[in-house]
């Protein structure tokens, strides 16, 4: 028996390779736009793609798409080294934030389209 056969029995497993692989839930990766956005649940997953039409204070931003506007919270961890400008086309990926008065999108992962 070898030892990757002992250490597998005991329920230890060995990685020999460079790749790994995962799961992906396509649901995840699902472009939403705006208009359904507001209408979800609280911490709600969402993407959306569209413009960062402006800052509006600290790590508030509106998001704009053709259904719509909504503010997105982007920590400056979240931009990654992207620059946008309002006429670039971005995805976010985030969840939805929702209190007695507003929606918005705490954004986790930023990425630059066009």
């Amino acid at each position: 028996m070898t030892i990757e056969q002992r250490l597998a029995g005991l329920g230890i497993i060995i990685f020999t390779g460079s790749s790994l692989a995962a799961f992906i839930n396509n649901q995840e990766n699902t472009v939403s736009t705006v208009s359904e956005a507001l209408k979800m649940r609280d911490d709600s997953p969402v993407v959306l793609q569209g413009h960062i039409q402006q800052h509006i204070r600290k790590d508030k931003y509106l998001f704009t798409d053709s259904t719509g506007k909504i503010t997105v919270e982007i920590d400056d961890k979240d931009w990654n080294g992207v620059d946008v400008g309002p006429s670039n086309i971005v995805r976010i990926h985030g969840e939805i934030d929702k209190d007695w008065h507003s929606t918005e999108v705490d954004v986790n992962t930023i990425k630059l389209i066009q």
